[in-house]
């Protein structure tokens, strides 16, 4: 007897739906398993086995060929050990499944018939409703991020049996339901930092403030206790909250990666990741023998920090300069390429020095060969990509004794709303979002300046032997100081501004 039942594989962020189909033959014995399956899912043989005969079934004496369709795309994992046990027992005849077409079904079996949860579940979920299937049967761990998808059932099992039971004698099983919307909306705000807590650094909130508002990544530069991550940890309370669908985006990345936990539905606070500075490539970016997100695409429509940003390898840090520009991580393998969005703010902090400190601060005990051995290890190409450097000094005890808190973030958040509001009507007909992402074409169309502002701009293009890809960046920052302000048009206070905020372009950098 031949059954046909639906799982799903995951390809980058995206699912797949697999048909599994088994036949059961009388005419000889064995189990035949094809359609590129790797080691995990071949193994599934002694766990299915194990499992089947603890809940009182078994796997029949009789010749067994499962195909898993279609053929020439690789499967992975564990995760289809559910669907291929219930397709042997419908197949075999021990039970009758008439409506089990209807499900994607998906689960690894442990040897006793429980069942463990699994990675991806969201895309193969969201593909299930998209191609129309009644509803989804999976581990109960991961059914509140399932459930998150709308117009399709969710039913979670802890055991084989349960599912057994469901298709052969009709008893029902639980259905998970949640509310998407609301569930979204009581957490869109819950962070546990604020800008209050932050004593000084006026010159670093504000830069922080520019840099939310306008998308821009961003350096600090400061000895160690200056409060560099500090301000860093901060900066996701003061961007704008996510919308539903940059939500749904962004677990999909981490659903896809492992990263939900069993409690959590979905992602309602843009994503922080701060990886450590021994990190390898791979890890930063992605990739892998079987392809996996990386933390830049765990940062999308996050933040990104790089704590001490020359102790990473620099070739780690290259492989940064094209995810920067495009927004999106292309993972090339012999047979298939992967896509995996990575649209972060870049946060990054550095010392001064090997020492820690500023060239003209009495504590420094580096020399100028060492100081430039140091500040070399991050490329101009980079630097260049950053559109904001800001230098943050130790902080005074006055200031840390101060009894009077700083503003908050939700009064900063505030203004990088009405910013941001400026900016998207600004691009509303555009796949533009925020300054940050303008081209040369919008550059020159919403950047134009009057004659003191580029007379400003041509003076420290000289002095500074600035890039035209910094003078860019320049025009952008001030693009976004002036939508801080209310100001339709850039003037020479806000070029001023912006060009304070190349602090890594000055002469005393390169002695």
């Amino acid at each position: 007897m031949l059954v046909k039942i639906f799982g799903s594989a995951i390809h980058g962020v995206s699912a797949q739906t697999i048909t599994i189909e088994v036949n059961v033959d009388t005419g000889g014995v064995g189990y035949h398993l094809v359609g590129l399956p790797d080691n995990a899912i071949k193994e599934s043989s002694y766990r299915i086995s194990a499992a089947l005969k603890n809940v009182g079934y078994k796997i029949p004496g009789k010749k067994i060929t499962i195909n898993m369709a279609p053929a020439d795309l690789r499967k992975e994992g564990s995760a289809y050990d559910l669907s291929i046990a219930l397709g042997i027992l419908t197949a075999s005849e021990q039970i009758t499944a008439e409506n089990i077409g209807d499900y994607i079904i998906m689960g690894e079996l442990s040897l006793d018939g429980g069942l463990q949860p699994l990675k991806g579940i969201l895309p193969i979920a969201i593909k299930a409703r998209e191609e129309g299937f009644k509803g989804i049967i999976l581990p109960k761990q991961n059914t509140r991020e399932a459930a998150i998808v709308n117009n399709l059932e969710v039913y979670g099992v802890e055991n084989i049996k349960e599912v057994i039971d469901f298709f052969n004698e009709g008893k029902p099983l639980e259905r998970t339901e949640i509310d998407t919307r609301k569930e979204f909306q009581d957490k869109i705000n819950d962070f546990l930092f604020d800008f209050s807590e932050v004593k000084g650094q006026e010159m670093a909130k504000r830069a922080m403030e520019v840099a939310a508002a306008g998308g821009h990544n961003i350096i600090i530069i400061g000895p160690p206790g200056s409060g560099k991550t500090m301000l860093a940890k901060r900066v996701p309370g003061i961007l704008p909250p996510l919308t539903l669908k940059e939500a749904l985006e962004t677990t999909k990345i981490h659903s896809v990666a492992g990263k939900m936990g069993t409690e959590t539905s979905l992602m309602t606070t843009r994503p922080f990741r701060s990886p450590h500075h021994t990190i390898s490539d791979v890890a930063l970016v992605g990739g892998g023998s079987y392809p996996q997100p990386g933390e830049i695409s765990l940062a999308h429509n996050g933040v990104l920090f790089l704590d001490e940003m020359p102790e990473f390898k620099r070739q780690v840090l290259e492989v940064m300069r094209q995810p920067l520009e495009d927004r999106v991580v292309t993972i090339s393998r012999a047979k298939f390429t992967v896509n995996y969005p990575a649209s972060f703010m870049l946060v990054a902090s550095m010392n001064p020095s090997p020492s820690g400190y500023f060239p003209d601060d009495p504590n420094n005990t580096s020399s100028v060969m060492e100081m430039q051995r140091y500040m070399n290890k991050l490329s101009g190409p980079l630097l260049d990509r950053i559109d904001i450097h800001i230098e943050v000094q130790k902080v005074e005890f006055e200031q840390l004794t101060e009894k009077r808190k700083g503003e908050n973030s939700h009064e900063i958040r505030k203004r990088v709303l009405a910013a941001r509001d400026r900016q998207t009507e600004r691009y509303n007909e555009s796949e533009i979002h925020y300054n940050a992402q303008m081209g040369p074409k919008e550059i020159e169309k919403y950047c134009a300046l009057d004659e003191v502002s580029q007379s400003l701009i041509k003076t420290a293009m000289e002095k500074l032997n600035l890039s035209a890809r910094a003078y860019d960046r320049i025009l952008k920052v001030a693009r976004t100081i002036a939508d801080l302000d209310n100001h339709d048009n850039i003037n020479s206070t806000h070029i001023s501004e912006a060009i304070q905020y190349r602090s890594l372009d000055r002469e005393f950098w390169n002695v």
